[in-house]
């Protein structure tokens, strides 16, 4: 048996589900809180992520079953942590790790199963340089992914409305994908992206102008303004060649998107790893050049903890402001 096999299925109940079974019922209530804990987590790239990591440590130690995973100690943490340093990982790589470790065993606090987090104390690698890993681009690289898409065509004036979004707003990819229609709302005048963040949080973030433009030349040439519960960013086509009207995929985002206008425009070439996160720390990066406070960022980006957006501060580390170009003899 594996340590954490898949969760079970999250879709909500309605008022016409079939009732559960007396063997579906039992087994659902002797459910392992370890089992719980992967359910329970909204998110599907981090419930992916974190499961990985998880049977990644559980197969490490040996367990069999999930119960077996509250037996865990401090030194057994430890002496994962030296297998991963072992193996010349990343420092951000074994910090998630241990996080998706930690979070395991807090959800197993609260549920009384464990007297304490065993992750808790056990020293993580620090980050190399104090900045994120993510490259950010500059203001005129940003230029020209942004007039990149043509104007002309539906898929170019949806693109230019989504680099726009991105970039103005820092959004991440699924948070973008996220967005309806109806998300566009007004705000004490003010119109707001409703932004569904990490953990089902709701922030709302004031929709840029340039942007909000670009977004009303797409909506005019789609044809789906009105259509307030469908997506706001749809893909142009499907496999058959038709137009259809679901959300745009997020893996779609950074092939369809990302990556073809980073090729054309050759900014692939010079910005190592260009993806869509890059336009969420370009974001960053800029707003804070600009003199935006680190809180407000804190709070614009979704971030639970100030650290965070620290990472994607940049001005203390300004090529201009070395040393070097101050030398003169």
């Amino acid at each position: 048996m594996t340590a954490l096999p898949h969760p079970p299925p999250g879709e909500p109940v309605t008022a016409q589900a079939r009732r559960l079974t007396a063997l579906e019922f039992h087994e659902l209530a002797d459910m392992p809180a370890e089992i719980e804990w992967l359910g329970n987590i909204r998110n599907v790239a981090t419930r992916r992520a974190y499961q990985r990591d998880v049977q990644e440590f559980s197969e490490f130690i040996g367990v069999a079953k999930p119960e077996e995973l509250r037996q865990v100690t401090r030194a057994h943490v430890i002496a994962w942590r030296g297998i991963l340093e072992g193996r010349e990982l990343a420092a951000a790589t074994i910090r998630r790790k241990l996080s998706a470790l930690s979070s395991l065993f807090d959800y197993l606090c609260d549920r009384n199963c464990v007297s304490h987090n065993p992750v808790d104390g056990v020293t993580r690698p620090r980050s190399e340089t104090g900045e994120g890993a993510t490259p950010a681009l500059s203001d005129e690289q940003a230029r020209f992914l942004l007039d990149a898409p043509p104007a002309n065509t539906l898929k170019g004036r949806r693109d230019r409305a989504i680099l726009a979004t991105l970039l103005y707003h820092g959004l991440r990819r699924q948070e973008l994908c996220n967005l309806k229609v109806r998300d566009v709302q007004s705000r004490s005048g003010v119109l707001h992206f409703r932004i569904l963040g990490k953990r089902g949080r709701i922030r709302y973030v004031p929709v840029n102008p340039y942007a909000l433009r670009l977004i009303d030349e797409y909506l005019e040439m789609s044809g789906h303004r009105e259509q307030w519960d469908g997506a706001l960013f749809r893909p142009v086509r499907n496999n058959r060649g038709g137009g259809i009207e679901g959300p745009l995929n997020p893996d779609s985002l950074y092939r369809n998107v990302i990556r073809l206008y980073g090729r054309r425009t050759g900014l692939d070439e010079v910005v190592t790893g260009l993806c869509v996160h890059s336009t969420r720390a370009t974001a960053a990066t800029n707003a804070l050049e600009h003199g935006a406070d680190i809180a407000k960022v804190q709070e614009w980006l979704g971030h639970g903890n100030v650290s965070t957006t620290r990472l994607y501060d940049r001005r203390r580390n300004r090529p201009e402001e070395s040393p070097s170009f101050k030398v003169s003899y």
